[in-house]
């Protein structure tokens, strides 16, 4: 790829820099939630055709995946109906996903 690279600065060093197989972006132009856009991203990601998007080793991950917000009155109503946790408003908390490994006495370290 080349280029010119920026110099350090930061938490940013030029010796850490890696090519990568890229990204793809769907978004509603006008800002609107959609589910078109995760159909969308799905069919892109699902028509990639490199180690990310072909999962061709067996034994790690792939990092091909979709990102997207969760919807707040979504997991209000989840996180009500299914734990009894009442949530603070829109942008007043964090989500994150673990994962964990399958073995339960590994989860305990």
């Amino acid at each position: 790829m080349g280029g010119v690279r920026p110099g350090a600065h930061g938490l940013y060093h030029p010796a850490f820099e890696h090519e990568n197989c890229g990204i793809g972006f769907v978004a509603n132009i006008k800002g609107r939630r959609s589910r078109q856009i995760i159909d969308d991203a799905d069919e892109m990601l699902r028509n990639l055709d490199h180690r990310g998007a072909c999962g061709c080793e067996t034994n790690t991950g792939d990092g091909a995946g979709i990102l997207t917000a969760i919807p707040h009155e979504f997991l209000k109503r989840v996180v009500s109906d299914e734990l009894g946790v009442t949530l603070p408003a829109a942008g007043s908390y964090g989500v994150g996903n673990l994962f964990l490994p399958r073995d339960a006495k590994e989860r305990e370290i």
